[in-house]
């Protein structure tokens, strides 16, 4: 996740809760992505520092374990960049420009000057902040599918200039003679068993639809967020202005739920009971939008109480954020360097 500063529920909905539950399940890397906030915020890095320790409070406080995952922070493990550098040589230029969200973001993002060979490659980089952990999955929401895919492309690729047949493999190519169907069922398991990078798969999370104050998805870019650490009285007062169905214009109008920013919300963090009564009194206008956005607020407040609870608890003792940081940066780096020692091998640079 990107040090951009606190995060948000979009965050946390999005990914963090996702992940949270993962670890129970899998070995699980997590890392602050601070080289990746450089690709649209190189100009200004004044905060840069602060945000990744916010980040890792609200990692910690939503419940990601150092007992069970690996929680790092990208710089500090500088075989990210080492293994960006190396793909970067062998990389086609078409295969980052066709990324959907390369052309996306420099339309979204038009205050920022984004034509550098940064941002052009970040999604190079999340192939090397992947392939460096060799896993087996990639934890992704529908939107970044696109992102695992080209990361396979980049493994297939590496994989076809760099990895030796195996002998034994070898000597199968040599005894199937011109039988073309044996050629190919054992081209295929030879690239199988000689694969110095493993194409990972996705694993689809459940990401829900969670709107911003403005309608529009939940992002700090258009500044529409609720923070995770936001205190009570802040997250009713910004409830109060969001926007909700543009046909309930005055509290005697019928409204339509299923067009309702706020109805989306609830559906995340309300009960079914509060989600009936939101639903049936916005249709009948029973209910005006302000009670609708405090019930939706009252169930917000009360789903991150622990989180907030625990973010203050470790605000106060910064040298257990410390110790995880330093703990995952060893973890990482000899996984890390693993990987890498066999791809400057097998490209002849050791």
């Amino acid at each position: 996740m990107r040090p951009t500063g606190r995060l948000h529920l979009g965050n946390y909905m999005g990914a963090l809760y996702n992940w949270v539950h993962l670890q129970q399940e899998y070995d699980c890397y997590f890392f602050i992505a601070d080289l990746h906030a450089l690709t649209t915020d190189y100009a200004d890095t004044s905060l840069l520092h602060q945000n990744i320790q916010d980040v890792a409070l609200d990692f910690l406080a939503a419940g990601l374990d150092p007992g069970r995952a690996v929680i790092f922070k990208q710089s500090e493990v500088m075989h990210h960049a080492q293994l960006f550098t190396l793909f970067s040589m062998m990389t086609p230029i078409p295969w980052l420009e066709r990324v959907p969200s390369y052309k996306d973001q420099q339309a979204q993002l038009t205050s920022k000057e984004l034509n550098t060979y940064g941002f052009l490659g970040y999604p190079l980089l999340q192939a090397a902040d992947i392939l460096l952990y060799k896993p087996h999955f990639v934890p992704v929401g529908a939107d970044q599918v696109a992102h695992v895919e080209l990361t396979r492309e980049v493994a297939r690729r590496f994989n076809l200039f760099y990895s030796p047949r195996s002998a034994t493999i070898e000597k199968h190519f040599q005894a199937a003679g011109s039988d073309k169907e044996k050629m190919a069922a054992l081209e295929g398991e030879s690239r199988k068993v000689a694969a110095i990078l493993p194409e990972p798969d996705v694993l689809l999370t459940p990401s829900p639809k969670l709107p911003g104050l403005d309608g529009r998805k939940m992002s700090k870019s258009y500044a529409n967020t609720i923070m995770l650490s936001e205190p009570p009285a802040e997250i009713r007062a910004k409830l109060k202005t969001m926007v909700t169905d543009p046909a309930r214009i005055r509290r005697s109008d019928t409204g339509n739920p299923d067009l309702c920013p706020v109805f989306d919300l609830h559906k995340v963090f309300s009960t079914e009971e509060t989600q009936r009564k939101a639903a049936e009194g916005c249709r009948s206008a029973s209910i005006g939008c302000i009670e609708c956005k405090s019930w939706v607020a009252d169930a917000i407040v009360e789903r991150i109480a622990p989180i907030q609870d625990h973010r203050r608890d470790l605000e106060h003792r910064p040298q257990v954020v410390k110790d995880v940081l330093a703990n995952g940066r060893e973890r990482a780096t000899k996984r890390a360097q693993q990987t890498l020692e066999e791809v400057q091998l097998a490209m002849g640079l050791a």
